[in-house]
């Protein structure tokens, strides 16, 4: 029979719920009261954004075969030779690669893509820690100077409060080996973060849109610089807050 979850209990069952443990009945009674319960659905946020922080930064690995062997030993079992078709696969790719000239198969991310994934890395450690900024405040006159001595060239601080987008402040991130600026804003109950990577001889680009880890990514490049936006917020939202964000940077 199905226990069904309790007033006082939900809060112990997000991880089981996350790791779709649960039961049909009590995920629906669950997410029945994630729906009329605010804090616990940003619990159950944290935990989503924590998981794929962890999953980022810790990638699983298989174990060792000297580890199976160890623990096969110990429980004395003793493994039979046998066709191996992992083998035979291992080994008719590797003549692909060899006969054909197949790079695609050992192609290493573009260097486009390696950024992409420092920034989003920096706005999920960011989400995660217990300040998302380094210098908070909502004056661009106090954020614009925090950034002088700390980069060869500072970011344009620009205040989008008007258009819902309130400033809360910047930190520092590292793409490349390198020091880039990052400024944060809020939508609504989502941050934004807007992430400035020089680009050397970089053409203009027009905003291109995609998403990684459950955030959505825009970028596009101007005046010799690639902006990334990075946001759990809606598409529209970030349409939105990029047109905004670039007419008041060029202003």
């Amino acid at each position: 029979m199905t226990h069904l979850v309790t007033h006082d209990e939900p809060a112990h069952l997000l991880h089981a719920y996350l790791d779709g443990e649960l039961d049909p009945v009590n995920t629906l009674a669950l997410e029945t009261r994630l729906a009329r319960d605010p804090r616990l659905a940003a619990e159950l946020t944290q935990l989503e954004t924590l998981q794929r922080m962890i999953r980022y930064a810790l990638p699983r690995e298989a174990p060792s075969a000297a580890l199976r062997a160890n623990i096969e030993a110990a429980i004395g079992v003793r493994r039979r030779r046998e066709f191996s078709w992992r083998a035979l696969a291992a080994s008719i790719a590797l003549t692909a690669v060899v006969a054909g000239g197949s790079a695609g198969l050992l192609t290493r991310p573009t260097p486009t893509e390696m950024v992409r994934r420092e920034v989003v890395a920096g706005h999920i450690r960011a989400l995660v820690s217990a300040r998302p900024v380094d210098v908070a405040s909502a004056d661009q006159r106090v954020v614009q100077p925090w950034f002088d001595g700390k980069l060869a060239a500072a970011p344009h601080v620009v205040d989008l409060a008007a258009a819902g987008f309130p400033l809360l402040g910047a930190r520092l991130d590292v793409v490349a080996e390198t020091r880039v600026p990052t400024l944060v804003y809020r939508d609504q109950a989502h941050l934004i973060s807007v992430t400035t990577v020089p680009v050397a001889g970089g053409q203009a680009l027009t905003p291109v849109h995609s998403r990684l880890d459950g955030y959505n990514v825009t970028r596009w490049i101007e005046n010799g610089d690639c902006y990334w936006v990075v946001s759990d917020a809606t598409n529209d939202e970030i349409d939105r807050f990029t047109r905004v964000f670039r007419v008041a940077d060029n202003d």
